[in-house]
């Protein structure tokens, strides 16, 4: 009897504390992960919206080495940093908050095995991903794993109830970094995901080719990245114009678009 007795104390006790570690989770990761009717025009009126409106945002950039702005940049500011100048100061939203969490050497599997930390812990409106160099490096995450993961990714942020904008990444030197060859399948695999899941995309990839066939490929080269991955400060720029463009505030008068930051007389 006694026995009975302490092993339906440990099955409550079990059950109580399930259930509590169950209302501990964020709630994203309590619901499915499933694909609501979005669409990525609907989801460029919902930045407009908030833009707008007088409700404050949390904007959160997610990536890889190229989204931290790890060393390359030579001091000056990365791409979620230009942003948040063009949010906050150029378009007066000084109220809303800009977080990077990108992790230098990062993938989609360290991303989707961390998106509590990485990004629900914010509880943003917009999500930022930026991935797939360190992905298709000696092919450490397949192709197919590539395009679950990224699907995934995608879901959890839909879940959060934020806005998800998918990046590709710029081109490499792809013969000073052999290991990375395999980059533009990786890239036609983000917009393969963009496009299905009908999610905002952001193609540097494409834009700088568009730049390297107008000119030539060894002098972008040398003109924007600072080595065979990672963009300079003028790479940089680059990406923030492009997000700029995509998200329809892009203003060329303005310093972050390119305008001139000088006043006049000092």
């Amino acid at each position: 009897m006694k026995e009975g007795h302490h092993r339906s104390r440990r099955f409550f006790l079990l059950r109580a504390l399930a259930g509590a570690f169950a209302g501990a989770l964020p709630g994203w990761a309590n619901a499915r992960a499933s694909r609501k009717a979005c669409s990525a025009e609907e989801d460029l009126e919902k930045i407009a919206a908030l833009l707008s409106g007088k409700t404050r945002g949390v904007w959160v950039f997610t990536g890889d080495s190229i989204t931290q702005g790890a060393k390359h940049t030579h001091g000056h500011r990365s791409y979620p940093e230009i942003f948040a100048e063009r949010l906050r100061w150029e378009l007066a939203r000084v109220g809303d908050i800009v977080v990077n969490t990108g992790m230098s050497g990062h993938t989609t599997r360290h991303i989707l095995n961390d998106m509590d930390w990485r990004v629900g812990q914010f509880r943003p409106g917009v999500v930022s991903v930026m991935l797939g160099t360190n992905d298709c490096a000696r092919n450490q995450v397949t192709l197919a794993d590539f395009e679950t993961n990224l699907t995934a990714i995608v879901a959890q942020i839909r879940a959060m109830n934020a806005v998800p904008i998918l990046h590709t990444p710029n081109p490499i030197i792809a013969e000073k970094a052999p290991e990375r060859a395999s980059l533009a399948e990786y890239v036609a695999v983000i917009r393969k995901v963009a496009g299905r899941e009908n999610v905002i995309l952001a193609d540097h990839h494409a834009e700088w080719n568009s730049e390297i066939a107008g000119r030539s490929a060894e002098t972008v080269h040398r003109e924007w990245l600072n080595d065979p991955l990672h963009p300079n400060h003028t790479g940089h720029q680059r990406l923030a114009v492009t997000l700029f463009k995509t998200l329809n505030i892009f203003d060329e008068v303005q310093p972050t678009c390119g305008g001139a930051y000088y006043e006049g007389e000092h």
